[in-house]
């Protein structure tokens, strides 16, 4: 029985979202300055879709990039600054407020496609950024009495899904483009930024395998999570994506024992179950309206 592009499409996305989920592990498991992490997370996995786009498809794979404009080059600078950003989340704040923080994404591309698509925003997404408000609430107060966490990462945290979210809205601006080839551009031109203010060679001895192993997850992740999720609704995007706030923060609790606090878990669950809510109502939408 042919597959079809639906169940390709959860595939993908799916095994994009399980290769991201150890990506805060990496972090934490890198012991150097954060600056350091965040150049080989840049350069390592910009560097690895570079060549893997180049050997796929040759120069003809970067065409786009000549041809995007203004809006896919601020797209490129979305993506870049998302690098050392996420880092500075995870080494400044829990893995939990990050990823819960991250969570709140689909909120702000809500409010970016109705500023800048015209959109109109419904009822029951309203209704979803109302908790996930109190659920941020809830995270921002734990912060303040948890030994792993602090507002800053939490900011640099919220930082990242306003970025992304823009990215998302930009991608939706420039349906005619593979944005794939910006990325690698997106990515090396963070490190090379970030190498004026840190010695990427520190630590790197003892630590290249997990910066190489980080960029490798990172590269395929990204990759598969740009094409996966154009073969399926964004609602089903949403439901999968969802999966990685959940198992990020369980896997550095099991291996390395970071309890995220109380208040984080609270706040956690009502953002994760509000979203999950809002989008399982739409998918039911979506095939009723099939």
């Amino acid at each position: 029985m042919a597959i079809t592009d639906q169940t390709k499409g959860l595939l993908i996305t799916f095994l994009g979202v399980i290769l991201v989920v150890p990506d805060s592990l990496f972090v934490r498991l890198i012991t150097v300055d954060p600056l350091a992490t965040a150049f080989w997370r840049s350069a390592s996995s910009g560097t690895l879709v570079f060549f893997g786009l180049l050997i796929f498809g040759g120069w003809k794979n970067f065409r786009n990039v000549l041809v995007m404009g203004w809006l896919g080059w601020f797209y490129t600078l979305l993506i870049g600054s998302t690098a050392p950003a996420f880092v500075f989340a995870v080494s400044k704040t829990s893995v939990a407020n990050v990823v819960f923080i991250l969570a709140s994404m689909p909120i702000f591309s809500a409010i970016f496609s109705r500023i800048f698509l015209k959109e109109r925003i419904q009822l029951r997404i309203l209704i979803t950024a109302l908790f996930v408000v109190i659920g941020l609430a809830f995270i921002s107060f734990g912060s303040v009495n948890s030994e792993f966490s602090s507002w800053r990462g939490d900011v640099w945290a919220l930082y990242v899904s306003i970025a992304y979210a823009l990215a998302l809205t930009a991608v939706r601006k420039l349906k005619a483009f593979s944005m794939i080839p910006a990325i690698p551009f997106g990515y090396i031109g963070a490190a090379i930024v970030i190498s004026f203010f840190t010695d990427p060679l520190l630590g790197f001895s003892q630590n290249w395998i997990l910066y190489l192993g980080h960029g490798l997850f990172i590269a395929l992740g990204t990759c598969l999570l740009a094409i996966g999720p154009r073969l399926i609704s964004a609602s089903e995007v949403a439901l999968l994506i969802l999966l990685e706030s959940v198992l990020a923060p369980l896997l550095v609790w099991i291996l390395l024992g970071e309890n995220p606090g109380e208040w984080a878990l609270i706040g956690g669950m009502i953002v994760l179950c509000s979203l999950l809510i809002s989008n399982v109502l739409a998918v039911i939408n979506v095939k009723l309206n099939n």
